[in-house]
């Protein structure tokens, strides 16, 4: 009985055995018949979209145009068209979640379609001027213009709200403050030579000395406005001479002597003077009371200022904490919030000199610490936070500059005698940067150069222009707001005439009167500065 037993089991573990495999026998063509039909409808796929695929169709080494403009419209999107897609498709996104949001204002003739206009518009303005290798802010400025000024379209110009124009242009300000303030290195500081701090101080100086008293005799400004409106243009634009000199030094040429190191080193400390005296005087343009506390006021906002950057930029060493997750982040805001707590706060309690100074140095102060952290610990990416918010605010920042210039209200006997304040103020700063130059080692084609690579203007101008008339059209004053106005015209000027004639003359002059560095000559030499 036992055997028989053990057979009967294996009798029945053989049958369910085999009547499994029966079932999986009759199962099987069901579930593979699914992916032949699917390998079959990808094969149809693939035959039908291997004429449209990068894959199949690579580009050969030298390609003829026809063959480049066929590989473009090829897929996946690549290259150009791909930008092109995505760019369009965030346009749509964009005035889609608008339109969601605020209902009217985002359709034509609102608020926020005339910024989403501008923002797009100044983007597309600066990327078609790029192509002719001038600077891309003067065609942001060129859109603004055109929204506000060509008939069929001045609709958009003038549906912005002057309010929010003004915030988001000190929402500008404060980020190309940060910029600079980060971008100063204490260690190239301390090594300027006597001849980086002439060339950052006397054209400066000289120039805004020269058009404030061309300013009070031909335009008739008061002697504070005069030297607000000198401060404004005395200014030299790092965002068309570094790229610049930067493209040189990139060749070689100006290196063997550090040119590029000369001019690029001095024109922060140039624009951090211009900043200072516009904050300064701009708190004696528009202060009340007794004439001796007026005097007193400027430079004591200018105190007030430091003071606050240094204390914020310490507490910035500590918070957030070094063991907090994403710190970059969380400094990044506060840096910016700082900034703005900063420009913002003080126009509240009219102390608007101490704004700008103060975002300026809690940047510096607080990049002190970070700086060697980045060093230990690698890049902490503070710098490329900032760089992403300018990307933001730099359309936004030229387009609302060349949208608050109405070419209707403009007297073409105030251009023409803006236009001889202008060339006075710029005659005098090519004569001062030729001196501040000589006896330094250079020849005559560099000494030459020098002045040339001194002229643009553009950032600062469209940073601190509207800021005098932002003041006025708070308070109220119709002379103040026809000062204010007249301010940010001729400084529109000076980019519109300076930015792309100094870029062009940079590179034109630059490779003819520079010397180019020889093969084999050590490359950091161009790191150092002139004595």
């Amino acid at each position: 009985m036992p055997v028989c037993d053990e057979t009967n089991v294996e009798l029945v573990g053989v049958n369910e055995l085999t009547s499994l495999q029966n079932e999986n026998r009759t199962q099987q063509p069901c579930e593979t018949e699914t992916p032949q039909r699917c390998q079959g409808l990808r094969r149809c796929c693939q035959k039908i979209s291997k004429p449209l695929r990068t894959k199949y169709h690579p580009l050969p080494e030298n390609p003829s145009i026809c063959q480049r403009l066929k590989y473009s419209f090829l897929c996946p999107p690549h290259g150009n068209l791909a930008w092109y897609m995505q760019f369009f498709i965030l346009v749509g996104i964009t005035w889609t979640v608008l339109v969601s949001l605020t209902h009217s204002e985002a359709l034509p003739g609102g608020n926020f379609f005339s910024l989403f206009v501008l923002f797009y518009g100044a983007i597309i303005g600066g990327y078609l001027i790029s192509f002719l290798r001038l600077p891309p802010l003067l065609g942001m400025l060129i859109v603004g213009a055109a929204l506000r000024n060509i008939p069929m379209v001045k609709i958009v110009g003038m549906s912005i709200d002057m309010g929010w124009s003004s915030a988001l242009r000190q929402i500008a300000l404060t980020v190309i403050l940060i910029r600079a303030g980060l971008g100063l290195d204490p260690k190239a500081l301390r090594k300027l030579s006597f001849t980086v701090l002439r060339l950052a101080f006397i054209p400066c100086l000289a120039e805004c000395c020269a058009e404030a008293i061309a300013a009070h005799f031909l335009l008739g400004f008061p002697w504070e406005w005069g030297f607000m409106l000198g401060f404004v243009l005395a200014a030299v634009s790092p965002a068309v001479v570094v790229p610049s000199l930067l493209s040189l030094s990139d060749r070689g040429y100006g290196l063997e002597k550090g040119i590029p190191t000369l001019v690029i080193a001095a024109a922060s400390v140039d624009d951090v003077l211009a900043i200072t005296g516009f904050g300064v005087v701009l708190g004696i343009a528009f202060s009340k009371g007794d004439i001796a506390l007026t005097i007193v006021k400027g430079p004591l906002e200018a105190l007030l200022g430091i003071v606050y950057g240094i204390i914020v930029g310490v507490i910035m060493w500590y918070l957030p904490s070094k063991d907090t997750k994403n710190a970059s982040l969380y400094r990044s805001l506060l840096l910016l919030g700082a900034g703005m707590l900063a420009t913002f706060g003080s126009s509240i309690v009219h102390l608007s000199g101490a704004g700008p100074l103060g975002c300026l140095t809690l940047a510096f102060i607080a990049a002190l610490r970070w700086r060697k952290e980045a060093e230990k610990e690698g890049d902490n990416g503070i710098n490329g936070m900032v760089g992403i918010l300018w990307m933001i605010f730099q359309p936004l920042l030229f387009g609302l500059i060349g949208a608050a210039v109405d070419v209707t209200a403009i007297d073409g006997g105030t251009v023409g005698l803006a236009m001889g304040t202008l060339a006075i103020g710029l005659f005098i700063r090519l004569c001062a940067s030729f001196g501040a130059v000589m006896f330094s080692g250079l020849n005559m084609k560099e000494m030459l150069f020098i002045p040339i690579a001194w002229l643009p203007k553009a950032t600062v101008q469209a940073a601190i222009g509207g800021i005098a008339l932002d003041e006025a059209t708070k308070r109220g004053d119709a002379n103040l707001m026809v000062l204010g106005t007249s301010v940010l015209t001729i400084a529109v000027l000076s980019i519109v005439i300076t930015a792309p004639i100094g870029a062009a003359l940079i590179a034109i002059f630059g490779p003819l009167w520079l010397e180019k560095q020889k093969e084999g000559k050590n490359e950091n030499e161009d790191d150092e500065v002139l004595s």
